[in-house]
């Protein structure tokens, strides 16, 4: 158990934040307010994350999910998330590598990698993506790995954060970090193929209904940022940047 940050004294989960989102209540209207205050909790712990993350050298933005039933989520708000993504600087970067054609969506947060912050009915989660749209990022990360060195240095990484799983679109397959070995990271890259899967390394506590545990806890906000700043040297290793180019060599 770790010790609660004072500045995150004032952000933590409750039995509403989980019951909002539950199947029999996540399409009513009347709940609104409830997932809103979830939502700002979220967006109140992607702002204290978009400051550590600047401190170890990351640039990010942080934006949040919606809150109320709506056409973009099939009416049904079954998940709320803070997600950080790369800044409009950056992006204007990329868009010059890729080119105006393949570049006209990138202002859609999910065609970039990103770092998030997560509640759903029963867990939270702490994790890195890449959507399937995000394909460049997915092409970068796996053009790296396939690079001199590059899945030797994946794999240290990913072993640097144990509790994590390694995770291919929604197959069911174990790709534990910090139990990976050489051949099994490379079953996972002979796999995945961007712009067809996902890929995400996440962590879960779960929080089942009538025995939220850590759900609720006081010290999990803490605990949810620090799992997202161990995910940083990943997101760096996998998301295109000048730093991390490898898109198209």
């Amino acid at each position: 158990m770790s010790a609660r940050p004072p500045e995150l004294e004032d952000l933590s989960f409750e039995e509403g934040d989980f019951h909002a989102l539950h199947e029999g209540v996540n399409q009513d209207g009347q709940y609104n307010d409830r997932r809103l205050a979830t939502r700002r909790t979220l967006g109140a712990l992607g702002k204290h994350f978009v400051a550590r993350a600047k401190v170890a050298g990351v640039a990010l933005e942080d934006r949040t999910s919606l809150h109320n039933p709506h056409a973009f989520n099939g009416n049904r708000v079954r998940r709320i998330w803070a997600y950080l993504v790369r800044p409009k600087k950056e992006k204007a970067r990329l868009k010059k590598t890729l080119g105006a054609d393949l570049a006209k969506d990138l202002d859609r947060a999910y065609k970039n990698a990103y770092l998030c912050l997560a509640i759903e009915h029963e867990a939270l989660e702490a994790s890195l993506r890449i959507h399937v749209d995000a394909w460049y990022d997915g092409q970068n990360l796996k053009r790296r790995y396939a690079s001199e060195g590059g899945a030797a240095e994946l794999l240290a990484l990913l072993n640097r954060v144990p509790g994590a799983r390694l995770q291919l679109d929604d197959w069911k397959g174990e790709w534990t970090c910090g139990q990976l070995t050489p051949e099994s990271l490379k079953e996972f890259f002979k796999y995945y193929s961007p712009g067809e899967h996902s890929l995400s390394v996440l962590f879960r506590w779960p929080a089942p209904a009538g025995n939220r545990g850590l759900g609720v806890a006081p010290e999990t906000p803490g605990d949810m940022l620090q799992a997202l700043e161990l995910l940083i040297p990943v997101y760096r290793y996998a998301a295109w940047s000048a730093e991390s180019d490898h898109l198209f060599g």
